[in-house]
């Protein structure tokens, strides 16, 4: 056996049965967006947008070999995209979510207010110094809001850190369920594209064992009813068939492929797009079919 028809055995058996190797690509996905989450405060602007590009050249090479070959540096490039979206969301709610595990609530007074210097039209934040009911000070640098909600002398409820490290905030405040939810749900969506890239891919090598099973069949067709029409003959009766057959109730015209053993489906469809039609790609269990709209339409010579 020769090395590529040993290549083409094992990318049939990895297309055949694609859900682990789609589960293993998932995970992938899943421990690269975890890892560029703990490496955005730890590594340079440069490191990470090349460590981004190695992830992203890894996904096309692995969504390859799912088998949907033709969309794979797009579907890779969508889900480093929603990779980089979910590590940036996660990363907005990093001090929100810290302040939660470690910080502890307190009643505060607030002792000074004071705003950002006024930059055109850029909007001005409100810093508040709390201290708390003893008079001691909330640690930490001062609470920072985006419009100005409180007042010198109110009481608040806040979260402060006892290390001090981040800003004292309100409960409201330090909610960080939106973004999780957010950097979820794009996490999910790369996800997705894997999941639809190995369907694709599935999908795409049964067409092709469809293609060659129905090439042997055409083969026998011609030689069990002797009919031996040229390449030409037989482009001028499909010419002829697409002309004048009426579209069935979904849209198409359906055609044998083993009446034109000599026209290969890519040929089929160039006729067909002369002829203003379309070739379907989808769906056609050894069928041609044909239509002014398809889902998926067969490219053409």
């Amino acid at each position: 056996m020769t090395g590529d028809s040993k290549g083409n055995e094992a990318n049939a058996r990895r297309v055949k049965h694609p859900v682990p190797l789609a589960v293993c690509v998932c995970c992938y996905v899943l421990a690269a967006i975890a890892a560029m989450f703990f490496l955005v405060d730890r590594a340079g602007a440069l490191a990470l947008i090349a460590l981004w590009i190695v992830h992203g050249v890894l996904l096309i090479a692995l969504i390859r070999r799912l088998g949907a070959r033709e969309s794979s540096t797009y579907a890779a490039l969508f889900v480093v995209i929603t990779s980089v979206m979910s590590v940036y969301v996660f990363d907005l709610a990093r001090d929100d979510i810290t302040l939660q595990y470690r910080g502890e609530r307190v009643t505060a007074r607030v002792v000074k207010e004071r705003l950002d210097p006024a930059q055109g039209r850029k909007a001005r934040h409100s810093h508040y110094a709390l201290r708390r009911a003893d008079g001691s000070r909330v640690p930490g640098p001062e609470m920072e809001t985006t419009t100005d909600l409180y007042d010198v002398g109110q009481a608040l409820t806040v979260i402060e850190d006892p290390e001090g490290e981040l800003k004292p905030r309100t409960p409201g405040q330090a909610d960080a369920t939106a973004e999780l939810l957010g950097a979820g749900a794009l996490g999910l969506a790369g996800i997705g594209a894997v999941v639809w890239m190995a369907w694709r891919g599935s999908d795409a090598a049964s067409r092709r064992a469809d293609r060659r099973q129905s090439g042997g069949v055409r083969r026998a067709y011609k030689s069990v009813t002797g009919d031996h029409a040229t390449a030409e003959e037989q482009e001028e009766k499909l010419r002829e068939v697409l002309r004048t057959q009426p579209l069935d109730r979904r849209g198409y015209i359906k055609v044998q492929p083993e009446e034109y053993p000599d026209l290969s489906v890519h040929r089929a469809a160039r006729i067909a797009w002369e002829m203003g039609l379309r070739a379907e790609a989808l769906g056609n269990r050894g069928s041609w079919r044909f239509g002014e709209k398809v889902i998926e339409e067969v490219p053409h010579d």
